[in-house]
């Protein structure tokens, strides 16, 4: 499911104090009985081709719609396709009143945005190359009007640039040489074709120096073994990259399009108990990307048959000669055993896979996958013209059981023959209720520099030295104790969406909710220097409720920070939905006297 279009945060900063609001009563016990009212629409956007041009034109009456093999009725109707605008034809981001800040993404004026997602984690460095390269051309021939992020995922999820129509600054951005797109070594990334067939050269080599059969059994376990952690840690890594790139997107209106380059994708959505058992190394993770159509893109290109390679000095590619092997056998070579066959097999099977977890992919979320092709700019293009062309649909589920169970969505068109894309499926988690139970320190992970801003909520903030400045033997404000040398006491006011803030209401009024808001002060070496946040429980009375509906949750932090250069990570949290915004703010020092807040992001 995804939520529809929001509007943009009407940025309004005040000084009340919450104070007053927070108490309960004397005994801790609520006395009035809370309620919560949810509605829920399941949103699926809808891709309908012939052969491989989109179809336009469709109403309503030609979709059939159903939940779990029931039909259900569609309540919201309605048709995107790509604007082509000339260039500086979309409106900027409307300017923010001096030291205020937002993480409200700038709103698209087109109907879908695309992510470019090349994945060094688990691509091998040759093959990063050539993507970038792809890219590049890609660029240079952009359609106006499109817009387009780029990031990167390799230890950790970096976003190179933003969302933008301007091709030249995506350019600027990748060939950047400090935080652009450039080959990272491939240490993390699948063991490939040819680590299997080492496998296979050791085995020969312990029993040619008369290593006893379970020596070979110990020796095979622990490379199975070492296989298998850097699998998991992958999953890990990739999983988290994936769960960070969802909090970035979430306010984004519009369909989201992550065209992801890999040679592998070691994760899948939605998997039946067959597929669970099948898939290996794959692993479960519908909680991410709900909202995001998945575009895979094999980045090794075409997928050579090695069996077929030609035979050279007379020898195929599995003869082991001279402690050298590789993982094909050619034609015409005589078979030396069932050890020898085993790169091949493997090689085969791997293949199989890695196109069942790509197709999975995009069926799920309603994208294509694109493999077996050395065109990657072609399906690039192919991808975002896919994806610009669409059809939204609404509807209410009969079952309004929020039971955490999966709910297979099927559409067909009524008329004509179609292809039709789009998101099989849903977990029917209730979205106002945290799936797990938050950790201590939920903002922590979120907060680490250099990663996405998060727009799961919508929030504003003021950044200005405090007037006038404490002494310099008052206590310092901020919870690093070893802060020393000169220092700036900041002043941060943040401004929190009130819709994005989960409330309980009581029968007489009142609204309870508990956020959390952190600051996260980095130096230019990534080393944090100070950190400060708070817990913020609300019991609201209507008087009180009612100037936050007009203007939003205020939070107050005071933060001291030392007079140099300074990367300020700001962040705020639902407890009960865990959803969380998050937003960075340069501070840039001069060579004296107090900073001044960077311009606005």
């Amino acid at each position: 499911m995804r939520a529809l279009p929001v509007p943009l945060l009407t940025v309004v900063l005040i000084t009340s104090n919450l104070a007053s609001a927070q108490g309960t009563s004397s005994s801790g016990q609520r006395q009035q009985p809370l309620f919560k009212a949810n509605t829920h629409g399941v949103v699926v956007d809808v891709v309908v081709t012939k052969g491989e041009a989109p179809v336009t034109g469709l109403h309503k009456q030609d979709f059939e719609v159903l939940e779990d093999g029931k039909p259900v009725t569609v309540d919201f109707f309605e048709e995107h396709s790509a604007k082509t605008l000339p260039p500086g034809a979309l409106p900027a981001m409307p300017k923010m009143p001096p030291n205020v800040y937002t993480n409200v993404p700038p709103a698209p004026e087109s109907d879908s945005v695309n992510v470019l997602l090349l994945d060094t984690l688990n691509t091998d460095r040759q093959d990063q190359s050539y993507v970038r390269q792809q890219i590049m051309n890609f660029l240079k021939n952009m359609q106006p009007g499109i817009r387009v992020a780029v990031f990167v995922l390799g230890g950790k999820l970096r976003m190179v640039q933003g969302f933008t129509t301007d091709s030249s600054v995506l350019r600027d951005a990748i060939n950047d040489k400090k935080n652009g797109v450039s080959p990272e070594a491939d240490t993390s990334v699948t063991r490939s074709l040819q680590d299997k067939a080492d496998d296979v050269e050791d085995k020969r080599r312990m029993a040619l120096i008369n290593m006893s059969p379970a020596g070979m059994e110990v020796l095979s376990a622990l490379q199975a073994n070492t296989a298998s952690y850097q699998a998991d840690q992958r999953v890990v890594m990739t999983l988290d990259a994936l769960n960070y790139m969802a909090r970035y997107l979430a306010g984004v209106p519009g369909r989201k399009n992550l065209i992801w380059f890999s040679t592998s994708f070691p994760i899948t959505f939605f998997p039946s108990t067959k597929e669970k058992q099948t898939f290996g190394q794959m692993r479960e993770y519908s909680a991410a990307l709900k909202e995001v159509a998945v575009y895979p893109i094999g980045a090794e290109g075409m997928m050579a048959e090695h069996m077929y390679d030609p035979i050279i000095n007379g020898r195929g590619p599995t003869d082991f000669e001279g402690g050298q092997v590789s993982s094909r056998k050619g034609p015409g070579s005589s078979a030396r055993g069932g050890d020898e066959m085993n790169p091949n097999v493997n090689e085969s099977a791997a293949r199989a896979d890695k196109i069942m977890a790509m197709e999975q992919l995009a069926a799920d979320t309603g994208g294509k996958a694109f493999y077996n092709t050395n065109d990657l700019n072609a399906a690039m293009v192919h991808a975002i013209e896919n994806g610009a062309h669409y059809y939204t649909l609404v509807y209410t589920p009969t079952n309004k059981k929020m039971d955490g169970s999966y709910r297979r969505i099927g559409v067909k068109a009524a008329t004509g023959k179609y292809s039709l894309a789009y998101r099989r499926g849903y977990n029917a988690d209730d979205s106002a209720t945290a799936s797990t139970k938050p950790e201590a320190d939920p903002l922590h992970a979120l907060l680490m520099r250099g990663m996405p801003n998060s727009t799961q909520m919508l929030y504003g903030t003021r950044v200005v030295p405090v007037t006038p400045q404490p002494a310099p033997e008052a206590k310092r404000a901020g919870k690093n104790a070893k802060l020393s040398g000169p220092t700036t006491r900041y002043s941060v006011d943040f401004m929190i969406r009130w819709t994005d803030v989960a409330w309980e209401t009581s029968a007489d009024g009142t609204h309870r909710g508990k956020i959390q808001a952190e600051l996260l002060a980095y130096d230019r070496e990534g080393n944090a220097v100070n950190w400060v946040g708070v817990t913020q429980a609300m019991e609201l009375k209507p008087e009180l409720f009612a100037p936050i509906q007009k203007s939003g949750v205020p939070v107050h932090l005071e933060i001291d920070l030392p007079n140099s250069d300074v990367y300020l990570e700001t962040g705020v949290y639902d407890w009960e939905t865990a959803k969380a915004g998050t937003l960075e703010i340069p501070i840039l020092r001069a060579a004296s006297g107090p900073g001044t807040v960077a311009a606005n992001q």
